[in-house]
């Protein structure tokens, strides 16, 4: 009768790996939605920077000509200075954002080869169970397979 039990374990096995396969995938479905949620957020940051830039330049060239001096020369220097500084940090934002957003895909990536290796565990586990209570049978008919004698 211990069959019984190995079908049931093999059962309860597989229902354990196809549980853990859907958790990683749930995780790695949530580090993708972290990733694009990083892409978001650049574009917000950039789109912000991008009007305190416009807002300093403002500032700047105020300040130059109200001075009394004309928008060339140093004052010109300093705001094509200001210009290539924005260009550097905005690379820079880019370029961490794009970091971490390879760094969620690959999460997501190594959750879901996690959710399949537990899978094939299970499968594996499955399979042995049902081997066990395969052997039971064969014990509990003779284990030879042949009929009457």
């Amino acid at each position: 009768m211990s069959f019984v039990f190995d079908i049931a374990a093999a059962k309860q096995a597989s229902a354990a790996g196809k549980y853990n396969q859907a958790v990683q995938e749930r995780n790695a479905t949530i580090a993708e939605q972290e990733a694009a949620q990083i892409k978001k957020q650049l574009e917000f940051d950039i789109g912000r920077f991008d009007q305190q830039f416009t807002q300093l330049q403002g500032q700047t060239k105020t300040a130059v000509l109200k001075s009394g001096a004309e928008l060339s020369g140093s004052g010109l220097r300093i705001m094509r200075y200001n210009a290539e500084q924005s260009e550097i940090q905005k690379d820079i934002m880019d370029y961490n954002a794009k970091v971490a957003e390879g760094k969620k895909m690959e999460e997501a990536n190594f959750a879901r080869i996690q959710g399949q290796v537990a899978r094939q565990q299970a499968r594996m586990a499955e399979l042995g169970y049902y081997a066990k209570a395969g052997q039971s049978l064969m014990t509990m008919s003779g284990g030879t397979g042949g009929g009457a004698k």
